[in-house]
């Protein structure tokens, strides 16, 4: 069973596979139909495909009308069946891949195990790594698909809301610690093209996704990302991995995992909630 990552080596192996599913979730975030479009220019066989917009995430606003945030989590109901029309069964081994390392497959990874499927890993390097071993892709879409019986089990991972990072920001002791997974540029408050609202969750320190990465696409090993995360946080279940809207934070999970330290929680809503509303506290810089 594979858990957290695949080579393309490995994955070539299983494609034929009745039992192992693969998902495209490639993506643009300013070009949304970006993903498909790619998809059916040529995606690994037998894939289906994951729209991060309509699939891995829910509505932007709940039914009281408030905000939350621009990826929120889908309703559990609804990603299981997604999952089933994927043809997802309760035994299938799900890979999911990406080609912006990993940046979009590691949320379908975290919202299986939200559900509680631990079959799932994404593949490291993405679809650059399976072409560069020569592998072949397909345009043409997988036919009839069986409807899986995948369901909803006891989550393997945890969550935070807005409200338990405010108790803990106004807390004394301020016991966990928010990471955010933008690009420091972001963090700090200097890109106003994506955030209208600069800056950061006041305490948090910034661990960009991207630095768990090697310059192949792949991720760097575990005791690498061992060690770099320990810089930045004393315990994994002390911690709080959130972004701009909550999809890049599931690439920290994803490393943390890689690295032997699990436990730490998803702020869905992450700053694109945070900041929209003025009451809440923001920091800049560093």
């Amino acid at each position: 069973m594979y858990t957290t990552l695949i080579s393309a080596t490995e994955l070539a192996q299983h494609v034929k596979q009745a039992n192992w599913i693969i998902i495209d979730c490639r993506h643009d975030l300013s070009n949304p139909d970006a993903g498909f479009a790619a998809y059916q220019t040529g995606h690994i066989p037998q894939a289906r495909f994951a729209h991060l917009d309509r699939d891995l995430s829910g509505a932007q606003t709940d039914i009281d009308g408030k905000f939350r945030g621009r990826h929120p989590l889908p309703e559990a109901a609804a990603l299981v069946k997604s999952l089933q029309a994927w043809g997802i069964n309760q035994d299938s081994q799900v890979i999911a891949y990406d080609a912006q390392g990993g940046m979009f497959a590691a949320r379908l990874w975290w919202l299986l195990r939200w559900i509680g499927h631990a079959s799932v890993a994404v593949l490291d390097g993405g679809l650059p790594a399976w072409q560069a071993q020569g592998l072949p892709l397909l345009t043409s879409s997988v036919s009839a698909i069986g409807k899986g019986d995948i369901k909803q089990k006891t989550t393997l991972v945890k969550t935070v809301n807005v409200e338990d990072v405010i108790a803990n920001l106004t807390s004394q002791t301020q016991t966990i610690t928010v990471v955010d997974a933008r690009a420091a540029d972001r963090f700090r408050g200097e890109n106003e093209t994506i955030d209208p609202v600069g800056g950061h969750i006041p305490g948090a320190k910034n661990r960009p996704f991207k630095d768990n990465l090697r310059p192949d696409g792949c991720f760097k090993s575990a005791m690498e990302l061992r060690g770099e995360f320990s810089a930045v946080i004393t315990q994994a279940d002390q911690a709080i991995m959130q972004c701009g809207s909550g999809v890049t934070a599931c690439h920290n999970l994803l490393a943390l995992e890689v690295a032997g330290m699990p436990g730490a929680a998803l702020y869905p809503g992450s700053w694109s909630e945070w900041c929209a509303d003025p009451t809440r506290p923001v920091a800049m810089g560093d």
